[in-house]
This record gives C-alpha cells, structure tokens and sequence, in this order.
C-alpha cells in the first residue's frame, strides 16, 4: 500500500507548490520571458519564471534541455496557472528570419511538397508558400514531377504580414549563383590557361564546354591535329575534357578555347620521318579538283597534286577512293607552312640531270612515257626525274590540231633529242625527226635489200671483156 501512497502524495506536492507560485500580475499573454527548467513530471515541467513565479509548459516542447537549462518562452495562458511555450519562441524567431530574409533578399531552404497546376507548394519552417512552374528553374522544367519531396534553396519574392501568403522562386537563386560562378570562371579565364570543363552541346561548327558558370566555344578547327574530323568523332555531351584559353572576351562575351593546344603536335616528327625523297604509306582522306589529301599519321596530312598521279590515271580512279591505302614518295616537306607534298611517280634516288647530256645526246632516239598535253606541247617522262618537252610544232600534226586525242596520258612515244641543258633541266624532242630518221634507215636498208636481191644485167661486150679478164697472162 505504501508504494500505491507515494506516487500521489507526491503529485500533490506538487501540484501545490505549482498552485502557490501562480501569483504574478506582471506577466502578460504573448510576453516573451526567459526560465529556467526547474523539474520535468509527467507531461509537464516547471519552468522557473523569475522571483517565486513558477509557469508549466508541455513536455513534448523540451526536446533535449534537462533541469537547470535556461530557455526563452512565450506566455499563452495566466489562468488557472501560468503556461508558457519554447515552440512559439522559436516559431515567431523563424518568421521574423522569414521576413528579414524577404527583405534583404536571403535565401531559405524549402521542401517541396506538393504540385498543382500552376506551380508547386513548398514548406519553409512549417509555413506553407507557393513557388509557380516557371520559377522552379532557369527554363521550363523538362521533368515537373522531378522536384517533387527535394530540399531547394528559395528566395521569398513576395509575403504578407501575417506569412498567410508567401510566393518564392528557386530560379533567383540559381541566376544569382550562376552570376556568382560566372564572376569567379571569368577571374580565372586568361589566354594561356588551362581549364577543365563538360561537354554541353555539340554543333557542325564546334562543341561548347561549361567552364562552371560561364560557356566557351571550342572551334571545329581547334579540336584536333587530326584533319577533316567532325566533333561528334572526338567528344559527346557530358565529357570532361580539358581546354586551352585562346581569347576571353567578357564584354563580347566570348570565349575561345582550344583542345588542340594541349596535344602533342605530331609535325614534331614530321621532318625525321617524312624528309624529301623517303616513301610514305598512307589512306586518301579526301578529293579536291586538284588532287588529294593522304593521312599520313594522325594530324599528318599531305597533297597529291593532280600532275603527281602515274600517267594516265585520273582522280576519279578506285583506287584513289576516300580510306583506300596509297604509297609513293614524299616530293617536298615545308615544315614552315606544314605541308608535304606527295607523289605517285617513282622519284630518282641521285640527280638524274648530272650526266644527262651524255646519256640523252643530240640526235639519238629516245622512248618515254606521255605525263600530260598542253596547248605548246606535249610532256613525256624519259625516267624518273627526267622530263622533256615535244613542241606542238615536232608533234608531226597539223598546226591546231589536238595533242591531247594523239598523245594520251600513259602511253609510249618515240622521239628524237634535238637540245640537252642540264643546268636548266631541259631536254628538247622531236617526233617529226624521229619518224624522217626512221624513214631515211627503212629507205637504206630496203635498198640494201634490194641490191642484192638484184642479179645485174650483162651484155655481149661486157661478157668478152669479163672472160679477157678472167685468161691467164703469157
């Protein structure tokens, strides 16, 4: 029985002691007060209000404070005991940061919770407020359910005095922090630096990288060594990829950046492996009106002039088709301009031209290879290296006529040599000589031919003098 005793005895102990603190006439509904915890019992505790005024408040608003803690308060009840509120205290402190945050423009955090047709309902500090669909983000959202039960911070760009009715936008956060990251990538942003940034958008003319805050455009022709390739071949949207700052423009608001810049430049290699005279082994990349481009390495592209094909092959060849594999010699490498240039004819090991005069001499018939026609005349190839000129007027062809329908790219022709000069790389031939030199040694040997088929004629007088000739001497 005594323990069934205590517990009330106890209780009214208590609730005496409470009853005999309420006399304060000081003390007003909505006055803010600060206590101390004086005793926690069942749901309520004593607060310790000043002098001998003691207030209760309920349990469930003492969170983690224990006897002794100080805490501020709001009165809401003087009858029949004193009764007082933490919860209040710290609702009417979060409504006044609502309001100070409304008016210099402070962001808050809210959760979304909820959508309806013209925006979404957001809770910042148990106060319901309401954000419209286009200022949950810069732009239409793509996905409007995709907010939804997310903590975003907002700024209040709207509320009355009661906080009833309170309207925000994520979108302001977003530009002002979006102008904040703009100030620091700008700070950042000088030629010659090197950044990282993601991918954005890809378009035929270049891609466009975020920088964090601000984008900048990295040309099609700064993207890579490698020659003719298109963006979509070298990056995708999301990639990371570092870049060089070529121009930073702010009042332009232009940036130029480059991916290029920080590869190896494969023309370092260029001079030791492709010099003049060596063989190449590459893939035709693409076709202009005059000749074609031939990938050598990556970044590595070098010219077949039209004149540098075999004769009598043509641009429009199979096997020159764009990927198909091609070798020949390297004619020139021009490591100032970056540009190699590249033939399909066999090119000479020595100069040719040093004892040129004694192997083609005046006179002597020649054969050779026809390269091309022109209005004065025709070239013709004599070996690698060498190549003459037959003058429209040593063609044997009427004047006006068409070289190019009697002399065809590819085809042989002989000739005779009428001029040598080494020092200016020139050798002159005749066609028309060659055919009267041609038709003087017919003439001879079918002469010759003839002159001992030919049984000679003797007369009776020319008879009695070859017998005369033909007796003994006495």
């Amino acid at each position: 029985m005594t323990e069934d005793t205590n517990p009330t005895t106890e209780q009214q102990s208590f609730a005496e002691a409470l009853a005999a603190s309420f006399q304060n006439d000081e003390l007003e509904i909505g006055q803010l007060i600060t206590g101390t915890i004086m005793a926690v019992h069942g749901d309520v505790v004593l607060i310790a209000v000043g002098g001998k005024s003691e207030a209760v408040m309920d349990r469930t608003e003492v969170g983690e404070l224990r006897p002794g803690d100080g805490l501020d308060a709001i009165v809401i009840a003087l009858s029949p005991e004193i009764r007082v509120s933490h919860k209040l205290v710290i609702e009417r402190r979060e409504r006044e940061a609502l309001r100070g945050a409304a008016a210099n423009a402070i962001p808050v955090e809210g959760k979304v919770t909820g959508r309806n047709k013209g925006g979404y309902d957001v809770s910042i500090a148990g106060i319901r407020a309401f954000c419209p669909m286009s200022q949950i983000e810069l732009g239409f959202p793509r996905n409007v359910d995709s907010y939804l039960g997310k903590v975003f911070r907002f700024r209040i760009i709207e509320v009355s005095d009661d906080l009833q009715t309170m309207v925000v936008s994520r979108a302001a956060v977003l530009k002002e922090e979006r102008e904040h990251a703009a100030d620091a990538a700008w700070a950042r942003l000088v030629p010659g630096a090197e950044i990282e940034g993601t991918v954005k958008s890809i378009r035929d003319f270049g891609v466009f990288v975020d920088l964090g805050g601000v984008d900048g455009m990295v040309h099609i022709s700064e993207l890579s060594h490698r020659i003719g390739v298109r963006p979509t071949q070298v990056v995708k949207i999301g990639d990371t990829v570092k870049v060089k700052v070529i121009e930073a423009d702010r009042e332009k608001n232009r940036i130029a950046l480059s991916m290029k810049a920080l590869e190896p430049d494969p023309w370092a290699e260029v001079a030791a492996r492709f010099p003049s005279g060596a063989t190449f082994e590459g893939t035709v990349a693409r076709k202009t009106e005059f000749g074609l481009f031939v990938e050598l390495m990556p970044g590595v592209d070098g010219l077949i002039h039209v004149s540098q094909l075999p004769p009598g092959m043509k641009l429009d060849d199979p096997a020159l088709a764009a990927g198909a594999p091609v070798r020949g010699w390297v004619r020139e490498c021009d490591l100032d301009r970056r540009r190699l240039s590249l033939t399909l004819r066999e090119m000479a090991t020595s100069d040719p031209w040093v004892d040129a005069a004694e192997r083609y001499a005046v006179e002597a018939m020649v054969e050779g290879t026809v390269e091309r026609t022109a209005n004065f005349g025709v070239f013709v190839q004599l070996e690698p290296g060498v190549t003459a000129l037959i003058p429209a007027s040593e063609t044997d062809l009427s004047r006006g006529a068409d070289l190019g329908s009697s002399f065809t790219p590819g085809s042989r022709v002989s000739a005779t040599v009428l001029s040598v000069d080494p020092a200016r790389k020139r050798i002159s031939l005749s066609v028309k000589k060659a055919k009267e030199g041609k038709a003087v040694k017919e003439f001879r040997k079918w002469a010759e031919e003839r002159k001992v088929e030919r049984k000679p004629e003797v007369t009776a007088f020319g008879a009695a003098l070859m017998r005369a000739l033909q007796e003994p001497k006495q």
